[in-house]
């Protein structure tokens, strides 16, 4: 069971090397490294993260299978659509992109996951993906309601592939709102795909479904390659999932 260490700079192991479902952590690939913006973008566009707590090194992950939610596939229940349709609707309502990615962020680590004492975005995570931000490699989806965030998702993205990574709310369903708006300006910029690491019965109710590891790792790497659409959303996209509902 032996784990790769990484130096700052090294060059990360081939995915088929992460640990398989017979040891200790499935998906784990190598230890080590840094969180620097272009360790962080050579990771995403081979289909790895970072994923580790507090006191721990580095951790970098590439898990078979991989959770992915297919833009075309995505389940919009009908009590979604209708808080979606009233959100849309409220001049007092809006999404925005990368208007707060710092409190987006910090909002997430802030809220562990169910079932969970504490949170993975450690400091040094934060800090990284601030970076990451900087660079306009991180981005925020914004739920905002009367000027103040309600909720939100962060994720990354390199080229044309999309990784999801954390979201939070402080109002019923604004993450979930996020998150449709994500999908809606991904089928707007014709992206199909939308990485999300891991399985969990909220993804698998909103359509999301596993993928074999390297049909994943084949898909990042032609869409990493190609020109990032422009993270801005815009009331119209809305009509990628609800026609005809999109404000004037």
């Amino acid at each position: 069971m032996h784990l790769p260490w990484l130096n700052p700079g090294d060059p990360f192991p081939d995915t088929a090397r992460a640990w398989d479902q017979k040891q200790p952590a499935p998906g784990l690939l190598a230890a080590g490294g840094s969180l620097d913006v272009d360790t962080l973008a050579r990771a995403y566009g081979s289909g790895i993260f970072p994923w580790f707590s507090e006191g721990q090194p580095i951790l970098w992950w590439s898990t078979d299978p991989r959770m992915v939610l297919f833009t075309g596939e995505f389940r919009l229940h009908r009590s979604l659509r209708k808080t979606i349709q009233k959100f849309v609707e409220d001049p007092r309502c809006e999404v925005r992109f990368d208007s707060d990615f710092d409190g987006v962020i910090r909002a997430c680590a802030g809220s562990p996951r169910p079932g969970q004492s504490g949170t993975w975005i450690v400091p040094a995570m934060v800090s990284a993906y601030e970076g990451f931000h900087a660079a306009g490699f991180a981005h925020s989806v914004e739920t905002w309601i009367d000027g103040e965030l309600a909720g939100g998702l962060y994720c990354v993205g390199i080229g044309r592939a999309v990784f999801g990574e954390s979201m939070f709310t402080r109002v019923p369903d604004a993450s979930k709102i996020a998150l449709a708006a994500l999908v809606a300006w991904c089928r707007h910029a014709g992206i199909a795909m939308i990485d999300c690491q891991q399985n969990t019965r909220h993804l698998a109710s909103l359509g999301a479904r596993e993928v074999a590891r390297r049909d994943f790792v084949q898909q990042v790497g032609r869409q990493a390659q190609l020109a990032s659409p422009r993270w801005q959303f815009e009331p119209v996209y809305w009509n990628a999932l609800l026609p005809h509902t999109s404000k004037a």
